[in-house]
C-alpha cells in the first residue's frame, strides 16, 4: 500500500500529536475526515486523494474534529457576541467565551462599546474603570480554560482608534506580564487616516460625546512606536473591511479572529483550509519544475463541496454560533507553500515573475471557488441570507470574472465568503516544512529540539524547497519591506475575508519607512497589517524562552527559530 503523509520525523510526530486520535495513523485520520465530509463515494475518494497527498490541508481543528469521537468544534475561531456597556453583558460574554474555548475555539472581541475610564456611571454614582480593565477578566478565563485543557487559549482584543481609552489600550502589552493570552489590534477608520495625512486633529468620542481632541499624528506615532518595539497592537482597517464585505447589506464587522485573517460579525466563525501549492509542482521534463495549473483548478470544487459540509456537520459551542454559520455558510480557503512553489519555478520571492505567479494563484482560487459555490447553490440552494441584487453589487464580487458573476446571478451562491490566507504555521510544518502561507522562507534550515519518549533530541530541519526542489530561497530578512508589502497587497485583492501576513522589518528600515508601511497597506486595500522587528523588545522575550507556554501567551506566536507564525 502506498505511504501517504509527512515524511520528516518532526512532521510525523507533530501531526500525530495534534490532529489524530490515539493510535490513529495518518491514513486512518484522512479517511475519517473525508468520510465525515464526503457527499458520496465519488466525492469521498476525490477528497481523500487530496488529503492523503497533502494537496489540501484543512485547518488543524477540522482534521482533529471531523469524524472523531470527541465533541469538539472544527471551527478554529469565533468572534464574541456584542459586548455592551454593562456588567451583565460583559460577564455573559465571558461565560460564552469560556464555553467556546472549552470546545477548542479561539475568540475575538470588540471592547469599543465599554465606556471609557473615569467616566461617570450614573446608576452607581461612581467612575468607570474602562475597557482595558475588563480585558483582564477574559484573559483570566482564557488562562483557566487553557490550563485545564490541551490547547493554549486564542484571543484577539480590538478597540477603535476613536475610543477615548485608545492610548491606554495601545500601551496595554508593553511589558512581559499583561494580557499574555491576547493579541490586540487597533480598529483604524478612514476618517482617522485622512486626518493623519492632512495633519489635522482627531476627536476621541463615546456615544456621540467628544471626550478629547488629539493630534492624529501624535496618536499614530504612539501606536506605531508600540508596534515598532512590541509588535503590537496590530492594525485592522475597519472601513475597508466593511466596504469590501460581501454581506455589507446585513452585517457590520468590528473584530476579527485571533490571527486577523477572518474579520467576522458577532458570533461569526472561521472555517479554514489551505491548498499546498508545493504539491502541485511537477517535473517539466527538462530538469526543472512546472506548476500543474489544470490539477489545481480542478481540485478547488472538490474542496468547496467538502468544506461546505462542515457547516452542517459541525459541533458548535453556542447556538448563536450555529445560527450565524448556517445562515451565511462562510469558509476561508487559502494556500501555503507559495514561496517554495514560486522559487521552484525560477521566480525569486519579491520579483516581478513571483508576483505574476502569485496573481495567477489568487485569481484562480477566487474565481474557481466562487464558480464551485454557485454551482453548488444550483444543487443545494444558496445561503439563507443571500440577496441576489445586493450581493452582486458588492465591491469584492465585482472583481470576479463575468462568467462567474453570471453563474451567481443564475443560481445564487452557496457560501457568503470563500477565501482567506491563514498563517498555516503548524499544518505547513506537518507537510514536511513547506513555507508558511504567503510568507517567504525564514531560513534554509534550523535546529529544533524534539521531545521523545527517550528524552529530547536535536534535529536539523531543512526548508522543503531547499530539500526537494533544490532552491536557494530569498529569506525573510533578505527581502525589502516593499517585497513583504507587495505579497500582502497581491493576496488581498483575491481574499474576500483577509490575509495573515507578517511584514518582517530589518534593522536597516528607518522609523519613517516603518510608519509608511501601514499607510501604504491602507492605501493598497489591505484589511489589516502586522509587522515584526527582530530588533524590537518583543523578540528578546520570545528568544529568551521560545518553548515557554507562558511567554507564548496568546493565539499567535512567532517562533524565533523558524519564523513560522502559529495561531492555535
Amino acid at each position: 500500500m502506498a505511504q501517504f503523509g509527512p515524511t520528516l520525523p518532526i512532521s510525523q510526530e507533530l501531526h500525530a500529536t495534534k490532529y489524530r486520535s490515539p493510535g490513529e495513523t495518518f491514513d486512518e485520520a484522512m479517511c475519517r475526515v473525508s468520510g465525515a465530509l464526503g457527499d458520496d463515494d465519488r466525492h469521498f475518494r476525490a477528497f481523500l486523494r487530496l488529503l492523503r497527498r497533502q494537496q489540501f490541508m484543512p485547518a488543524g481543528r477540522v482534521q482533529s474534529a471531523m469524524g472523531a469521537p470527541r465533541a469538539v468544534t472544527p471551527y478554529n475561531c469565533f468572534v464574541s457576541g456584542v459586548i455592551e456597556d454593562s456588567m451583565a453583558s460583559i460577564m455573559k460574554r465571558a461565560g460564552e467565551a469560556a464555553e467556546t474555548m472549552r470546545r477548542g475555539g479561539g475568540i475575538g472581541y470588540d471592547f469599543s462599546r465599554i465606556r471609557p475610564r473615569k467616566s461617570l456611571i450614573r446608576s452607581m454614582g461612581s467612575s468607570a474603570s474602562g475597557p482595558r480593565s475588563f480585558m483582564d477578566i477574559f484573559d483570566s478565563v482564557c488562562g483557566t480554560i487553557s490550563s485545564a485543557g490541551e490547547r493554549r487559549g486564542a484571543q484577539m482584543g480590538v478597540l477603535r482608534i476613536d475610543h477615548p481609552d485608545i492610548e491606554i489600550f495601545i500601551g496595554a502589552k508593553q511589558n512581559e506580564t499583561d494580557l499574555r493570552r491576547f493579541n490586540i489590534s487597533a480598529g483604524v477608520i478612514d476618517s482617522f487616516m485622512h486626518a493623519l495625512l492632512r495633519g489635522e486633529t482627531f476627536d476621541l468620542v463615546f456615544e456621540g460625546e467628544v471626550f478629547s481632541t488629539v493630534s492624529a499624528q501624535a496618536l499614530w506615532d504612539k501606536l506605531m512606536r508600540a508596534t515598532w518595539d512590541w509588535a503590537e497592537p496590530g492594525v485592522l482597517f475597519l472601513d475597508t473591511i466593511n466596504r469590501m464585505n460581501n454581506l455589507y447589506y446585513c452585517e457590520t464587522i468590528s473584530a476579527s479572529n485571533p490571527c486577523a485573517e477572518q474579520p467576522l460579525p458577532p458570533f461569526g466563525a472561521c472555517l479554514l483550509g489551505s491548498f499546498n501549492l508545493a504539491q502541485y509542482v511537477i517535473p517539466n521534463g527538462q530538469g526543472g519544475w512546472t506548476f500543474d495549473r489544470a490539477a489545481f483548478q480542478a481540485d478547488i470544487p472538490v474542496v468547496v463541496r467538502a468544506m461546505d459540509n462542515v457547516v452542517d456537520r459541525a459541533v458548535y459551542p453556542l447556538p448563536e454560533q450555529e445560527i450565524e454559520a448556517k445562515s451565511k455558510r462562510r469558509m476561508g480557503l487559502g494556500y501555503t507553500g507559495l514561496a517554495n512553489t514560486g522559487e521552484a519555478l525560477g521566480f525569486a520571492y519579491g520579483s516581478d515573475g513571483f508576483d505574476d505567479f502569485h496573481h495567477f494563484v489568487g485569481r484562480t482560487l477566487m474565481n474557481e471557488a466562487y464558480r464551485a459555490s454557485a454551482l453548488l447553490a444550483a444543487e443545494k440552494g444558496p445561503f439563507p441570507l443571500f440577496d441576489r441584487e445586493k450581493f452582486l453589487d458588492g465591491n469584492f464580487v465585482k472583481r470576479l470574472d463575468p462568467d462567474v458573476r453570471d453563474l451567481i446571478a443564475k443560481h445564487g451562491i452557496r457560501n457568503s465568503h470563500l477565501t482567506s490566507i491563514a498563517p498555516t504555521g503548524t499544518i505547513s510544518l506537518c507537510a514536511d516544512n513547506v513555507s508558511s502561507g504567503i510568507e517567504p522562507v525564514f531560513m534554509p534550515q534550523y535546529e529544533r529540539t524534539i521531545q521523545t519518549a527517550d528524552g529530547p533530541r536535536k534535529e536539523i530541519i531543512q526548508d522543503y524547497g531547499v530539500r526537494v526542489f533544490g532552491t536557494e530561497p530569498r529569506t525573510a530578512e533578505e527581502l525589502s519591506i516593499k517585497d513583504h508589502l507587495q505579497a500582502l497587497l497581491t493576496a488581498s485583492q483575491y481574499m474576500d475575508s483577509a490575509v495573515s501576513k507578517t511584514c518582517n522589518i530589518g534593522d536597516d528600515v528607518t522609523w519613517d519607512e516603518f510608519k509608511q508601511v501601514y499607510v501604504d497597506a491602507w492605501r493598497g486595500g489591505a484589511k489589516g497589517c502586522t509587522t515584526f522587528r527582530r530588533a524590537g523588545k518583543r523578540y528578546g522575550i520570545l528568544n529568551a524562552a521560545p518553548s515557554s507556554e507562558e511567554n507564548q501567551g496568546a493565539a499567535c506566536y512567532i517562533d524565533p527559530e523558524t519564523g513560522k507564525k502559529t495561531c492555535e
